[in-house]
């Protein structure tokens, strides 16, 4: 009687081939779904900071026109006073530093007359797309 009960043992111990295989297909589908969900739950979250970033930008030119009456050359005169000021004491700082956009490029500042844009570029890093972000 031990014979058969060791045969029977030896035969069950370990995993068979089709079962190891079945787990990693499990593992393989689970590890899917969620790289799809983190892809896209990214996205959205630099479109929301490209948002932030662009009406900070915004409110800074809107201030610096105030000042100034004229809107800034360049986003980077928003960091330093101008030196033609009246009154330098009037300055405050807008910006400590002009920064980038969610995907690591420079935004766009385009003055038209009496208003600006202010432009990421979006994900792809092409000009008019449907993925660029503006202040209007």
């Amino acid at each position: 009687m031990k014979r058969n009960r060791t045969r029977r043992s030896r035969s069950r111990s370990g995993f068979t081939l089709l079962e190891v295989l079945l787990v990693l297909i499990i593992l393989v589908v689970i590890a899917g779904f969620a790289i799809q969900n983190f892809t896209g739950i990214q996205d959205t979250a630099n479109k929301k900071a490209a948002v932030t970033q662009i009406g900070q930008l915004s409110n800074a030119c809107k201030t610096y026109q105030l000042l100034m009456r004229q809107l800034p050359p360049n986003l980077e005169a928003l960091v330093n006073a101008p030196a033609e000021l009246e009154n330098p004491g009037e300055w405050t700082k807008q910006l400590e530093k002009v920064p980038l956009d969610p995907w690591n490029r420079p935004y766009e500042y385009k003055v038209n007359g009496s208003s600006f844009e202010i432009r990421s570029l979006g994900a792809d890093g092409q000009s008019g797309t449907s993925d660029d972000i503006t202040n209007g």
